[in-house]
């Protein structure tokens, strides 16, 4: 079979590929593959029918890069599509999974900095103090950082990120109220706590798998200049633990040399930066029998 990648929408021409994945597109060609496009602004209005409409019907497996989409509109776009006789390689559970932290924080425990959370709604409190103690219990005092299942408010690293003391809770209230109002109607999940981990500043190496096996180790979006060489024998069990086809882990070296688990993400939504050949991904992309 041919493969098949479902890219967003260039919202300024309806029959173009986003400008942010058009390399991405032109390497699918470039390897004898198919795309097809998806609305991602008339997904987030809540018109999946919409969101998909231009998606030719019976087109078998597929991939999906695009930008993030929320677990319920991929679990929507991805029902939607089946009844169109499209089917989406990375399931619904799968997905979720890998790209909010309480999916795959367990699986990689000991490998990534230790973290607690608490479902919130858009707006709402993070909790009263008391609450917030009950959260953090399993933490050691010390620093720490707040965000939301997906992402966090990094560039507002003391207002919205950066906790001095996990334990002192009116602080982490400050914190993760900023947080949650700064992420608005995107936030994702939840509230997260994590521990800080001190790196060693020389960038983040993200690496791509595909079926438990590295295929792509290339830098961070952040810092796509960087030529990382990450030690991923620890990783590799974790990864095929969790059980999605197709994900990323950024890893970054600790201060004292350890290599740690920073992030994971679903490779659908995990971005691509510009110094990689987006060949050197989408030739490894496995096409469906």
């Amino acid at each position: 079979m041919t493969l098949t990648v479902l890219f967003c929408v260039d919202p300024l021409h309806p029959r173009r590929v986003d400008p942010h994945f058009s390399r991405e597109a032109a390497a699918v060609r470039d390897h004898y593959g198919e795309i097809a496009l998806i609305d991602h602004e008339v997904l987030q209005r809540g018109d999946v029918d919409g969101a998909v409409r231009a998606v030719p019907s019976d087109l078998g497996p597929v991939w999906y890069r695009g930008w993030m989409l929320t677990g319920e509109e991929y679990a929507a776009i991805a029902a939607t599509l089946k009844q169109r006789g499209t089917v989406l390689l990375t399931h619904p559970d799968d997905y979720r999974r890998a790209h909010e932290l309480p999916g795959w924080h367990d699986t990689f425990a000991g490998l990534t900095p230790h973290s607690v959370w608490r479902p919130l709604g858009t707006g709402e409190d993070p909790g009263d103090l008391t609450e917030l103690g009950e959260l953090v219990r399993s933490l050691r005092g010390g620093p720490g950082m707040v965000k939301d299942y997906v992402k966090s408010c990094k560039h507002e690293w003391d207002e919205a990120c950066f906790v001095p003391d996990v334990k002192n809770l009116a602080r982490l209230h400050d914190v993760a109220s900023k947080m949650v109002a700064l992420r608005g109607d995107q936030l994702a999940g939840g509230l997260v706590v994590r521990e800080f981990e001190e790196y060693d500043g020389a960038g983040e190496a993200r690496v791509w798998w595909v079926d438990g096996e590295p295929v792509l180790v290339g830098p961070h979006p952040d810092s796509p200049g960087v030529e990382p060489d990450p030690d991923m024998d620890g990783v590799a069990p974790a990864v095929r633990a969790l059980g999605c086809r197709f994900i990323t882990t950024d890893l970054a070296r600790r201060t004292d040399g350890a290599w740690r688990v920073v992030e994971v993400g679903d490779g659908q939504v995990s971005d691509l930066p510009s110094s990689v050949d987006a060949m050197d991904l989408y030739a490894h992309l496995p096409v469906p029998d």
